[in-house]
């Protein structure tokens, strides 16, 4: 599989990101974690444990969120987002110092009312369908933010440091206010972001990650360079996730380099060798999901960093 970048102007680097992915997709595949917080803990315990760092990391944008309601917010929720600042820059010195794959996840503060985590929808009373009507508050306040953001990726792109971008993930379920509304309206609301960061703010150090499995939420193939899910199964058992796989590209496409963009049970790279799914990389979730014996024990974090399909730092 070879893929030009969705967005004509994108960088050479941006470009080279995208041939790499598609080069070792159903090769290797690139060992990912999420970092939910600056300290990073999670990669401290896998070089621990393997004497390895995965090669690609995902950075969390929550407390860059431009309308957080911090009064009345839980100690949970607080220490969430003091635990987060800074993020940004360490990406930015990590990108800078090594070679590396940055992947963020944005965990968005509704732009409208909420309290304590608005990123749910349980949290909110924001109306996201609005958001695709003119002229109305919902659809001010979400370009107000979606205008704060890109400000904060500029760096990247004048760096060229490409990004993979995964805005929206996850709108196959209505837990997050972007998907509350059906993975639908999460479609047009991530077609109104590119449109807006690729014509108006040029980050074309962007790679656009698509993140929902259900094809009517599907933006369409020049929208989308990365298709992608997420799998949390209920109880661990050794897995190549080739069954989400061929889920995934029929319900959006099969001419796009595909990613596990979160998990929380490693996949099992002795099966991934035999059969070879083309998954581009994973990222296991942060915290508990990497970290100790709950979700993936020892045994396999150091048979995953040791095996020789896998990539890493």
């Amino acid at each position: 599989m070879s893929q030009k970048p969705v967005n004509k102007n994108a960088t050479r680097n941006a470009a080279r990101l995208l041939d790499y992915l598609c080069e070792t997709a159903g090769k290797s595949i690139i060992t990912g974690q999420h970092t939910q917080t600056n300290q990073m803990e999670e990669i401290t315990y896998i070089h621990e444990k393997t004497g390895r760092r995965p090669k690609l990391r995902g950075f969390e944008l929550l407390a860059y969120s431009p309308n957080i309601n911090y009064e009345g917010a839980s100690y949970e929720c607080l220490k969430e987002i003091y635990d987060n600042r800074g993020t940004l820059d360490t990406a930015l010195e990590w990108a800078m110092t090594s070679e590396g794959i940055l992947t963020f996840s944005f965990h968005w503060f509704s732009p409208l009312g909420g309290r304590d985590k608005s990123f749910y929808a349980a949290n909110t009373d924001f109306d996201v369908s609005r958001v695709l009507i003119e002229g109305t508050p919902e659809r001010e306040a979400f370009y107000h933010d979606m205008d704060k953001i890109a400000d904060l990726l500029k760096p990247f792109c004048d760096k060229d440091i490409p990004v993979l971008w995964r805005p929206f993930h996850e709108s196959d379920g209505d837990w997050f206010w972007w998907g509350a509304k059906g993975p639908e309206t999460a479609r047009e609301l991530y077609k109104l972001m590119f449109e807006h960061y690729t014509g108006k703010h040029h980050l074309d150090n962007l790679l656009w990650v698509w993140n929902c499995r259900l094809p009517e939420g599907y933006p369409g193939d020049e929208y989308v360079d990365v298709v992608s899910v997420d799998v949390y199964l209920e109880e661990y058992r050794a897995t190549d996730y080739a069954g989400e796989y061929e889920e995934l590209v029929r319900n959006t496409s099969d001419k796009k380099v595909a990613a596990l963009a979160e998990v929380g049970y490693l996949p099992d790279t002795e099966l991934l060798e035999r059969s070879h799914v083309p998954w581009a990389y994973f990222m296991t979730w942060s915290k508990e999901f990497i970290i100790g014996e709950k979700y993936n024990t020892t045994g396999n974090l150091i048979r995953t960093y040791a095996s020789s399909y896998t990539l890493h730092e």
